[in-house]
């Protein structure tokens, strides 16, 4: 028995070898060069905070330029999906309440050379 055991971990050790190492698909997502300064500011109030109803934003920041179809909401699983566009930046909301506030491609400036 104990022989069979050792057999058996041999070879799977042998297959391990020779498959080589883990390999997994990558996925590359095109992000600006400087991403890090693209982060809004909730806590300056100049954006809507995550947790911020629908009302709450609109009462604060005004009504936005467009409101965006929904997506989503065909399972209890995906659940609706709005975006409003503001001047700079647009608002995402999961049912009723903000998840991100998201600055536009066009606001967003690298640093001066």
């Amino acid at each position: 028995m104990f022989v069979k055991h050792v057999l058996a971990t041999t070879a799977l050790l042998a297959a391990a070898a020779w498959a080589g190492p883990a390999r997994a698909e990558s996925l590359a997502v095109p992000t600006h060069r400087h991403h890090h300064r693209a982060v809004l500011r909730h806590d300056d109030g100049a954006f809507p905070g995550r947790g911020m109803s629908m009302a709450q934003v609109e009462q604060r920041y005004g009504a936005p330029l467009e409101k965006l179809s929904a997506a989503g909401g065909d399972t209890p699983r995906h659940p609706v999906i709005h975006r409003w566009r503001y001047s700079g930046y647009t608002v995402y909301f999961e049912r009723n309440r903000v998840i991100h506030s998201v600055p536009d491609a066009a606001a967003i400036r690298p640093p001066k050379a």
